[in-house]
């Protein structure tokens, strides 16, 4: 992402004091319950400024503009799905143990976020701005980054490209494939999950005619 992009959805600085800390704390907090209760479209920095109870000025004095509020809150969801990507296949040593990894990746990340307000409006506030939409683009791929490590020595009939490229495709579409259930109903959602793991099951590290011919 472009310098002048993280100018505009950036920390504008970085807190080092603990009152900082405590007070930029203090605004992520206020803006996860609004967006959590209206949206971030309804978001309006004075209201946030009056919900943390802090000056107009401090809410400004880390963040530009509201889309940066967002990429912040994003920052602390996509971490935690990286993080438990990471330890989930740290000691992945098959295929068939990969893919089990996978569905419980799926299951947790299901189970996680069904019922997070929070976690939903950031993601929409995402779709409606072209560099927070890159944020999700980059985020699939470090969680592929992560599975393409853990996976690579696996499937020797698969070449280095077509792997990266699979688990970058699959990566990415996971994360759509648990926004439309968690806004699906339950009986439902559980039915496309169950379905989108079975897609995973029988394509993820399928051998094509053309690998299997070399």
């Amino acid at each position: 992402m472009g310098a002048e992009s993280m100018d505009r959805i950036g920390l504008r600085r970085k807190p080092k004091q603990e009152r900082s800390i405590q007070r930029l704390d203090l605004i992520l907090a206020a803006a996860a319950r609004i967006i959590a209760k209206k949206g971030v479209s309804a978001m309006r920095m004075t209201e946030l400024a009056v919900a943390a109870k802090v000056p107009i000025g401090s809410v400004y004095q880390y963040f530009p503009e509201k889309a940066a509020i967002v990429k912040a809150l994003f920052d602390q969801h996509a971490s935690a799905i990286q993080a438990k990507t990471a330890a989930m296949f740290d000691d992945v040593r098959s295929l068939d143990q990969a893919l089990d990894r996978v569905c419980a990746v799926i299951d947790w990340y299901y189970e996680s976020y069904r019922n997070d307000p929070v976690y939903l409006g950031v993601w929409m506030g995402t779709e409606m701005d072209q560099d927070l939409l890159q944020l999700n683009i980059e985020h699939s791929g470090r969680v592929a980054g992560i599975f393409h490590d853990a996976v690579r020595g696996l499937a020797p009939d698969l070449c280095d490209e077509e792997m990266y490229a699979r688990t970058y495709l699959f990566s990415h579409l996971i994360g759509a494939v648990i926004r439309l259930a968690a806004v699906s109903e339950e009986t439902l959602a559980r039915r496309m999950l169950d379905e989108w793991k079975r897609v995973i099951r029988g394509s993820l590290f399928a051998v094509t005619g053309q690998n299997a011919a070399a």
